[in-house]
Parts: C-alpha cells; structure tokens; sequence
C-alpha cells in the first residue's frame, strides 16, 4: 500500500491532463504539497471562515485516516474548495476532488491552477474507454490510498433541490467496501457563487457531515439510499 500510494502521488500530468510519467526524485511533487498546504493556509481557510463565515457540523465524521470517499451535493465551484479546507497538513494533497476532465482541461492555465492548488482528478465524462473509466480511475486513487471527494449529481445543480445521483458511486464502493464512504451536505454555496458567476458573495455557508454509510442493494438502490443519506443532512441542525 505505501509504494503504491507513492506512486500515485508523484505522478504528473500535462498541461492537458495526461499522465506522463513518475517524477523522479519526487521534488515536483513535495512542492505542489508546500504550495497547497500555503495557499490554503494564507487564502482558502481564512476565505471560507471571514467571507463565507462557514460553519461545521459532524466534523467528528470525518474520517481519521486516508483512503475515504466523501460524497457530497453540488451547488457551486466553492463546495470542493470548502470541503478540502476541512482537511490540514500534508493529508490534504492525498484528497482529490473528482473533476470534470471536459471543463477543467479547456486551457492549460486551468488545469495547471486546479491540479496544483486544488489535487483534482480529472474525470471523463465523455468519450470513455477502458483505461479512462471513471470508476476504474476513482478505483485507482482509492487502492493508492489516496481520498476522494465526489458529487454523484455529475454537475452543478440550482442549489435548491438534490439532483439524481449517478450509479457510478455505488458500483465503486462496491468493489471497495472496506473504504468509508462519508455523506456531507453544503449550504448557501450555490448562493455565493451560483453557475455563471466568478465573484463569490459573503452569505453564511454551512457543511454538515454525517457518519459511515453501509450501502446495500443493486447500484440503483444504493445510490437513492446515498442521495437520502446527503438529502437528511439538510434539516440536520
């Protein structure tokens, strides 16, 4: 488990997202980690608790320990950025955001800022063949003992009402079932920084966290048993 964790995070990736190689003396990758940890540490958490004065419930849930997948709704561009800021240290670059590869490899300057500042991973959501597999991409991460934090809607919804969750989440921790599996709801995110906009409003955020998920049946009934796990964090209080 430790080489392999390794190996998945000494890896890069072009400007365009594809992997190249293993960096070999692992200096590139020990100075994306420097940078996250003193952007977030300067920038991101100071952010979230003076503009968005965000406020945590369940922060207990949280797992102790890598790998996880935290599964949450999807209102904004600030939900990946506001859950990571619940994470400190060098763990923090050993948690990935599941990105849309289609939206965050438009330009070179993008991906380059997301990937280093923001670990995401890219995922596929179009043209997809054996090796590019969301599932079998997210299984890779989670088997490098690396985390994930994913948004089983597939994109930004209004904010106001949880869109259908993808299966996808569900045949993942089924082939993983000794990885927690973490529902979170976030609040008034889609508020400040609604779709379309870039200038994020000082509104009062809020993230619940609720604790392990068992998730049982077929892939469809696992993930509606998700969505209502995600969806009761709402009233949680």
């Amino acid at each position: 488990m430790a080489i392999a964790t390794r190996t998945f995070a000494a890896t890069i990736f072009d400007p365009v997202g594809a992997p190249i190689a293993e960096s070999p003396n692992r200096l590139l990758a020990a100075l994306r980690g420097v940078a996250q940890q003193c952007f977030f540490t300067v920038v991101v958490r100071p952010f979230v608790h003076a503009v968005l004065g965000l406020r945590i419930l369940g922060r207990e849930n949280l797992p102790p320990a890598d790998p996880f997948i935290l599964v949450s709704n999807h209102a904004s561009h600030l939900d990946a950025v506001v859950l990571l800021s619940l994470f400190h240290g060098r763990r923090l670059r050993r948690i990935h955001p599941a990105a849309a590869a289609d939206y965050f490899r438009r330009s070179r300057l993008l991906f380059w800022l997301t990937s280093t500042f923001f670990n995401i991973l890219p995922i596929e959501r179009k043209h997809i063949t054996r090796s590019n597999d969301p599932c079998r991409v997210m299984q890779a991460a989670l088997e490098a003992g690396e985390s994930l934090i994913v948004f089983p809607e597939g994109t930004r919804g209004s904010g106001n009402e949880l869109q259908a969750f993808h299966a996808g989440i569900a045949h993942l921790a089924r082939r993983e079932p000794g990885v927690p599996v973490i529902p979170a709801h976030l609040t008034n995110t889609g508020r400040s920084l609604p779709k379309g906009t870039w200038v994020p409003l000082p509104l009062l955020c809020e993230v619940r966290i609720g604790g392990r998920l068992h998730l049982q049946g077929s892939p469809g009934e696992a993930s509606r048993d998700l969505a209502a796990a995600v969806r009761a964090l709402e009233t949680v209080s």
